[in-house]
């Protein structure tokens, strides 16, 4: 049972005790907390265009009475010691009872019924999607019809047809060598590098371990499970072979030991065992592979072998011919070596087959070990030999190979990453008929690919699962739940033009399982950003994922020829185009991304195609300064060159491609973008469009900053974002920029913090971190460091600049969360009008008045206004998330206006135009509710409030965490009520009541062991939850109760009851003069009656949770007494089996007897007594 599992267990308000958070996960750079206390009226806004201060009133700034302390002094007042004693202590919730919420006194606010309740929630794993990380092992049931993938973090995963999926974990987490399936009968055997056996029971939904055996003396290299037997051979790194009964999962005294096989004369060890099969045509003949490259065949019942065939290269495969006379090995000097069974003396035929032949009958020249070989026979053709690896040592930088030899025909087929394994797939399970090989499943490093063998050029099957997902490393997701209806028809029609084609006109034949009951009937989207700039949509409705659509947003930008043509990119080493932050509105289907190039792309949904000339482009000069403090080195800080006014927009008139000003007077870069945009006609196919791209420029010889948040509003027709410099604000209909400003000029003079100015960073900054780190590898102060606090530009790269010191930083403070909505500006404010929140990374709110003209075409002629209200709102810790409730408690959503299609040609548009009027925001709470209030729900890295409006006075407020910090948190739907969801760096999952902030969960779940974690991680509605468990695979949970106890009719079924195919018929003169295939009566040889016990001390059984009795006790509710019912049937149907086995076991066993009474009586009828 994992932690998440049991993590399901506990919930409700109290926490969960896990264990300790890992020592180093305190934020060191500590935000200054002031209360929210009145204080005198805020000063002028301060606009940096215009240096004269106009007199105006603003909204009293929360301060706290007497001296502000400098970050500085904070600093220095700040005891290490008692950080270190708060680390051991652990994670702040598991070492703590969560602190009641507060509800600030003399505050009558109305009673808000709130139904969620801690019965609502539990926390479980739900499913996960993608290529299994690390493979290190494949198999397949030729009868069910699934395959099993095994990793070398003890990871399971097993498919059956498109959307029948499961994975399952071996709690050691040692890496899978080998997998063995007990054909048609629901079970697997997986062999690990712990030399532990595990006996799989695939007849439950959610597959569980039955026995486990342990051996203690000697390390497993191979097992071999032949089809319809219940012994299991393992061979050894000794050499030796010991088999396991299946059923019981202990070992019989039967074993052969390496010197027993080997010739008496040879006197050197002759290495592991590599192969263990059994004769096709005589189940009694053992064929023993050592590494060394003597096989031996071994007689079971005389215990003795037979033959013993040696070559001088080292073996690393075996495979028989299905009439068991001839056999096939794979050599590490890239030879493959045919032996007669009846020839030990030399092989029949030795082939190197990417060998050159030389001229002078010289032996070919040695290439690289073939890995694995297959022999494969066909009764229409000639026989397949299958191998992987094999290529010589001068082909370079070729690609990995799977080489197909059919009859006198060499097929090389390239992949796109190493080999691990690969199987061939046959119409039969018998190793003694025809083969008839149809497919070959090859599993790679980062890739499944499946071969059609029957068609000619042997295309690839068309992968239906989605393991697609690491295509290019994940730098970004967001998980939206309840989508409208329309959106994934709409993308699947636009993705469906994206298909590759080529492919095999075969179904996919690994299509074994059943789906699942989808209970769930909402859709569901998943949207993942890469770092090649591409952006793709899933479609994760009813716990199933399929990729929808692919968005390439570096097609805009020009790519560098060479390696010297790249003066720009230099704020990151490579990935340019790397997506940061998705801004997604889903009514409208307006998309924003923000990259890594500090660049920013607003798209639009379109059916239509339509070729662009000029791409319209803003470029933004975003700079840090403080005008009235010195440098260290004595000079003024540079002025910000011409920003644009809050008051009066310019339209800047956009451009075809960027700017070529390149130096400023002192030679230094400036007003230059990172990327040049394309200033060709582009063709935007159906789908998303660019309607406009926004780059930030140097300044001063120094890269922009890359951007913290983002937001985009299709209602307003703004976009925003924010870095550690300032926020930009542009309105994306007119093309223009309405606002500029560095951060601290948000404040005017209400600033609480004494500022020092920076030194300019002459460093480069490192390569964006945002692919992954090296994977184990933790860099402990990325670790110890919130993403916030820390401003977002370096929080996930490998190193940090050594020249901006943590006071600096301090004062650095970025942009971190951004919300459009319709509420009360100011105090005074009788009734909502549309605004922008703001978010620090030092846990302010300011808000900005958006002053909208009237819909129409006086949107596009008429300039909008934004402006200052002075409303400024403080936290503890960096600001994460906002959203706003009426006067219920119910989720005000941003207004956004309606999808339509926009390529439409010009005589409908205008009609459409005169109609047409700025949309309202969709929520309760309209203009003619003047005297209803709203509430603001603030969530930062360390404690949650709940504001009034318009009052502003703190409603509830909630502690979250103290000695942790909150990476993710998200105002969520779920049971037709909505709640606060938080993940924080020290593992704990926690949800919280709103209005009213009670604590509803606390469950530990997982630290925070990278920053993939703490990148991907994100909540939606309907308590579902993912991230992206590791570089290849996304991991979706639950923290609802409903969904919990509803998964077990969600998830797929593996098992299916099929026909075991016929064996193959002997023939009337194969069973006349003997030759068909011999059977052994294995019970017999490897039973304890005559084989004797093993040694306790070789291996130790260990009983499994797993089986009928484990899903007994998981079966609770509703569900579970359907459950337990068809439990009961399964058992029933069990004992009926067993006892029908029986049955026909003794009328075969009577057959026989009377079969024998009867030529005994016929061969005795005519003797008299004394010829006896």
């Amino acid at each position: 049972m994992d932690a998440a599992a049991a993590a399901g267990a506990s919930r409700g308000g109290g926490a969960a005790q896990g264990p300790p958070a890992a020592s180093c996960l305190l934020p060191l750079t500590l935000p200054l907390t002031l209360p929210l206390t009145p204080a005198p009226p805020a000063p002028p806004w301060k606009l940096p265009s215009a240096r004269a201060r106009s007199s105006r009133s603003g909204t009293p700034l929360a301060a706290p009475p007497g001296p502000r302390a400098s970050p500085a002094e904070t600093m220095r007042k700040f005891n290490i010691r008692k950080v270190l004693d708060g680390l051991t202590a652990g994670s702040s919730s598991a070492s703590q009872q969560p602190q009641p919420q507060q509800h600030t006194p003399g505050n009558r606010e109305p009673e808000i019924q709130e139904t969620l309740q801690s019965e609502h929630f539990q926390l479980c794993k739900t499913v996960r999607h993608g290529f299994p990380y690390q493979p290190s092992a494949l198999a397949f049931d030729p009868v069910q019809k699934i395959l099993a993938v095994g990793t070398q973090t003890g990871a399971l995963r097993l498919f059956g047809r498109p959307g029948v999926e499961c994975y399952c974990q071996h709690d050691s987490g040692a890496a899978v060598i080998q997998l063995q399936f007990l054909i048609n009968e629901g079970a697997l055997v997986s062999a690990l590098a712990d030399d532990t056996l595990h006996l799989w029971n695939l007849r439950q939904k959610r597959p569980a371990i039955l026995h486990s055996l342990k051996f203690c003396r000697e390390r497993v290299t191979f097992c071999h499970l032949p089809f319809q037997s219940k012994w299991l051979y393992v061979g050894t790194e000794r050499g030796n072979i010991h088999i396991v009964n299946v059923e019981s999962f202990t070992l019989s005294g039967y074993v052969i030991m390496w010197n027993k096989a080997i010739e008496l004369s040879s006197k050197s060890h002759p290495g592991p065992i590599v192969h263990i099969s059994d004769n096709p045509m005589d189940e009694g003949k053992l064929l023993i592979g050592f590494e060394s490259g003597t096989v031996v065949l071994w007689d079971l019942k005389s215990k003795k072998g037979d033959y013993r065939y040696t070559y001088d290269e080292a073996i690393h495969s075996v495979a028989w011919h299905h009439e068991g006379k001839q056999f096939i090995c794979s050599h590490s000097d890239g030879t493959l070596t045919i032996w007669n069974v009846r020839s030990p003396a030399k092989p029949v035929q030795t082939i190197t087959p990417h060998g050159k032949q030389l001229k002078d009958g010289k032996k070919p020249e040695p290439c690289k070990p073939i890995l694995k070989v297959e022999f494969k026979t066909s009764r229409s053709g000639e026989p397949f030999i299958i191998l992987s690896g094999g290529l010589s040592y001068d082909t370079v930088g070729r690609r990995p190979c799977l080489t197909v030899m059919h009859g006198k025909s060499t097929a090389v087929l390239e992949m796109d990453y190493s080999i691990v394994d690969f199987l061939t797939l046959c119409e039969t399970p018998y190793a003694n008929d025809f083969q008839e090989p149809y497919a070959v499943v090859v599993l790679l490093e980062k890739d499944l690919v499946l071969i059609d063998l029957a068609q000619n050029g042997y295309p690839i099957f068309e992968n239906p699962y989605p393991l697609s997902i690491h295509e290019s490393p994940v730098t970004c997701c967001e998980y939206f739940a309840d989508c409208p209806v329309d959106l994934i028809p709409a993308l699947y029609s636009v993705g469906a033009r994206q298909k590759r084609q080529g492919y095999s006109k075969k179904e996919w034949p690994i299509n074994g399982g059943n789906w699942g009951l989808g209970a769930q009937s909402y859709p569901e989207i998943i949207i993942t950003g890469h770092a090649d700039g591409s952006v793709k949509f899933w479609d994760a409705s009813a716990i199933t994922l399929q990729v929808l659509y692919k968005l390439k947003t570096a097609k805009v930008f020009e790519k560098s020829r060479n390696k010297d043509d790249k003066p720009n990119t230099d704020i990151v080493d490579e990935d340019p185009y790397a997506i940061q932050i998705i801004s997604w509105c889903p009514e409208s289907r307006m998309l924003c991304i923000a990259g890594v190039s500090a660049h920013v792309i607003i798209y639009r949904f379109s059916k239509q195609e339509v070729i662009i000339e000029v791409i319209p482009m803003l470029e933004v000069r975003l700079l840090y300064e403080i005008n009235d403090v010195e440098s260290p080195e004595g000079e003024q800080a540079p002025p910000l060159s011409t920003p644009v006014g809050a008051a009066s927009p310019q339209p800047i008139p956009p451009q075809s491609h960027p700017s070529t000003s390149s130096s400023s007077s002192d030679g230094l870069r400036d007003n230059v973008p990172c990327l040049k945009v394309k200033n060709s006609p582009l063709k935007q196919s159906p789908g998303y469009q660019a309607e406009l791209i926004i780059q930030l420029v140097w300044v001063g010889g120094e890269p922009p900053q890359q951007i913290t948040s983002l937001a985009v509003n299709s209602s307003y027709g703004l976009v925003v974002f924010g870095n550690c410099n300032g926020i930009a604000i542009v309105d994306y209909l007119q093309k223009a920029v309405l606002l500029n400003l560095g951060t601290i000029e948000l404040y005017g003079s209400n600033d609480p913090y004494r500022r020092e100015p920076r030194s300019p960073r002459k460093s480069r900054q490192p390569s964006g971190g945002l692919c992954d780190i090296n994977e184990g590898t933790v860099v402990p102060e990325d670790r110890c460091k919130s993403p916030t606090s820390d401003v977002k530009d370096n929080s996930f790269s490998r190193s940090r600049s050594s020249s901006v010191t943590s006071i600096d930083k301090e004062s650095r403070e970025a942009i971190s969360a951004l919300h459009f909505c319709e509420t009360f500006t100011r105090k005074a404010d009788s009734s909502p009008s549309p605004c922008l929140w703001v978010g620090t990374t030092l846990g302010t709110v300011l808000v900005i008045a958006l002053n909208l003209p009237p819909g129409g075409e006086q949107r596009l002629l008429q300039p909008v206004i934004v402006s200052p209200s002075g409303t400024i709102l403080r936290l503890k810790g960096g600001i994460l998330r906002m959203a706003f409730l009426d006067t219920t408690g119910c989720l005000v959503p941003p207004a956004y206006e309606s999808w339509k299609e926009h390529n439409v040609p010009e005589e409908k548009d205008e009609k459409e135009k005169l109609k047409k009027k700025r949309p309202v925001s969709v929520s309760p709470s309209s203009s003619q509710e003047i005297s209803e209030n709203q509430y603001a729900v603030i969530c930062s890295e360390k404690q949650a409030k709940v504001i009034s409006l318009p009052t502003q006075n703190c409603a509830y407020k909630q502690s979250i965490t103290e000695t942790s910090f909150v990476l993710r948190g998200d105002i969520v739907a779920l049971s037709n009520s909505i709640c606060l969801a938080c993940f924080c760096a020290n593992g704990h999952i926690m949800s919280f009541s709103l209005p009213s902030l009670r604590p509803l969960l606390d469950v530990y779940y997982l630290p925070l062991t990278n920053m993939r974690i703490a990148r991907t991680f994100c909540f939606t509605n309907n308590g579902q939850a993912l991230y992206l468990v590791s570089p290849t695979e996304i991991q979706r949970l639950t923290y609802s109760q409903e969904t919990c106890e509803n998964l077990q009719e969600m998830l797929g079924e593996l098992f299916t009851p099929v026909e075991t195919p016929e064996a193959p018929n002997r023939g009337f003169f194969k069973g006349l003069f003997g030759g068909g295939a011999q059977s052994l009566d294995r019970e017999e040889l490897f039973g304890e009656s005559s084989s004797g016990k093993a040694s306790r001390s070789l291996a130790q059984h260990i009983p499994g949770p797993g089986g009928i009795e484990g899903v007994k006790g998981a079966a609770s509710g509703v569900v579970g007494e359907l459950a337990r019912a068809r439990l009961a049937l399964d058992e029933r149907g069990q004992k009926l089996g067993d006892l029908e086995e029986r049955t026909t076991a003794m009328l075969s066993s009577a057959d026989s007897f009377s079969k024998h009474a009867h030529e005994m009586m016929l061969k005795y009828k005519d003797k008299k007594w004394y010829q006896f």
